[in-house]
């Protein structure tokens, strides 16, 4: 078992104590070769290039390979003159005409995108449950008010669900990102050869078909020496882009724990405490989140740089080992982030307080003058920094401010009283009041967020019914060559 296969084996291991609704049982490179050699000889009958009577004998000599290999200790190798030679000892040497138009070299490649595609989609699976959990805790805090920050400052207030579904909508554009890498990823390179196909009429999309790939890549020196590079470096790129917002989400949990009182902790199951300092409830499980995101760009840095300055046909840019790996830590990275967003804890007390210390409520001012009395904008920006430099100086919060400081304030700047009713402009200092008054599309009013919270979770539905159905696509497919096989076997002697 190669290096990216044992951590692809770690990590549905972990998976499964889970109890994840799809879980697959681990199938190395040795079963792969035995699948594309059964779909081989199945093919091989069809199109009469083995006789149907030989080609059943070599039939029986594949499966009688495939369980001596599965005995314990067997080597299981994934090299095809491997298991030609025992074929051959268990079948004669006509059983070498398996190979009939074939070359290490697409049976390899075959085999790779094989190991890739169950791994993207075991990947694709884990990043359901974050998705699910982001939505669940947003749907919880429609209301809660949250200080939200540009340029390290806060703000503006928002909602902390509106925060969380921003989240949940980058995870719905990695879902689409991997949808899309899958579908290239499942397109099979077998009977290209070694580059340039065969004197033999083989039925690509016959083997295409047998194996579960959509379809076959076409140009036959692209399906080994070139397809092989790009699909690899998608496939890695799209889970390292994954990684840089589950490493935004992280920094912005932990940085709450800058602060005496936070308005945003973890669980105290998900906290370690200092072996010298009693009161620390240290967050390791954030630094953890954060090494796996930084660990899968990172990997995916390292099969970018394998492939780059290549010639085709070198060796060393197709091995899918640091691929397999990258794809492991990142269904990984999706485990680990579910338990951390199930176990956020939020006081909504708090962070609405946090937001009432400071004057996160300015735009909303601006605003009210523009809406109520056609003040250009410009002119109500200077007047809430007006407000806001008093206020802090003062050592007063927005809402400690009264409505004759209000009016003066105005009054001094412009050389003329306040043009609306002060209440307009005290109810613009309510950060709650500034949230529900939102219009614009995707804002964080109640009524907005509560639609993309019923988009979100049919967009997360929507992905779980594509994984069922493309698991249940490659089972029928399965299901399908092993009849084919099976029939061909019935027809030896």
């Amino acid at each position: 078992m190669s290096r990216g296969q044992l951590a692809i084996a770690v990590g549905l291991g972990l998976a499964l104590g889970t109890g994840p609704a799809f879980a697959q049982p681990v199938q190395d490179d040795f079963h792969h070769l035995g699948e594309i050699n059964k779909a081989s000889i199945v093919m091989l009958a069809e199109v009469g290039l083995v006789p149907e009577p030989m080609a059943a004998e070599i039939a029986r000599g594949i499966s009688a390979v495939i369980a001596g290999q599965d005995e314990p200790g067997a080597p299981r190798s994934s090299d095809y003159l491997d298991f030609e030679a025992l074929l051959v000892e268990a079948a004669g040497r006509e059983a070498s005409r398996l190979h009939t138009g074939r070359s290490r070299q697409d049976i390899g490649s075959t085999f790779r995108r094989l190991a890739i595609r169950a791994a993207l989609l075991d990947a694709y699976e884990a990043l359901l449950a974050p998705r699910d959990a982001l939505l669940d805790l947003a749907s919880r805090h429609t209301g809660t008010i949250v200080p939200a920050y540009t340029h390290g400052v806060q703000a503006q207030p928002t909602s902390l669900a509106h925060y969380l579904l921003a989240f949940a909508a980058a995870l719905d554009r990695d879902a689409e990102r991997v949808e899309e890498a899958f579908a290239r990823v499942n397109r099979s390179p077998l009977g290209a050869a070694a580059l340039a196909t065969s004197g033999f009429p083989l039925d690509r999309e016959r083997l295409a078909e047998l194996l579960g790939f959509d379809g076959v890549v076409e140009n036959a020196y692209d399906a080994n020496h070139v397809s092989s590079v790009d699909s690899k470096t998608e496939v890695a790129s799209t889970l390292a882009i994954s990684a840089l917002s589950i490493g935004q989400l992280m920094e912005d949990v932990h940085i709450q724990y800058h602060d005496p009182a936070p308005w945003l902790l973890l669980d105290r199951s998900l906290t370690g405490v200092s072996s010298i300092m009693p009161q620390k409830r240290n967050p390791v499980i954030l630094a953890t989140l954060r090494r796996l995101a930084s660990t899968v760009i990172g990997d995916a840095q390292t099969v970018f740089l394998a492939a780059h300055n290549t010639s085709t046909g070198m060796a060393d840019y197709r091995a899918p080992d640091q691929l397999l790996e990258t794809v492991a830590k990142a269904a990984e990275m999706y485990r680990v982030y579910a338990r951390v967003v199930n176990g956020l804890v939020v006081d909504p007390a708090r962070s609405l307080a946090e937001v009432d210390a400071d004057y996160a409520t300015m735009t909303e001012v601006a605003d009210t003058l523009l809406r109520h009395a056609d003040v250009p904008f410009r002119v109500g920006h200077h007047y809430a920094s007006e407000i806001t430099e008093y206020g802090r100086a003062q050592g007063k919060r927005p809402k400690e401010l009264t409505a004759d400081e209000l009016r003066h304030l105005y009054d001094e700047a412009y050389g003329e009283p306040l043009p609306v009713d002060v209440a307009l402009i005290q109810a613009a200092l309510d950060p709650e009041q500034m949230v529900a008054s939102r219009r614009g599309l995707g804002g964080p009013q109640a009524a907005e967020v509560t639609r993309m919270l019923e988009a979100g979770r049919e967009r997360a539905n929507e992905s779980r019914g594509w994984l069922r159905d493309t698991r249940a696509r490659l089972s029928e497919a399965q299901s399908a060559l092993e009849g084919a096989f099976t029939r061909l076997m019935d027809m030896a002697p």
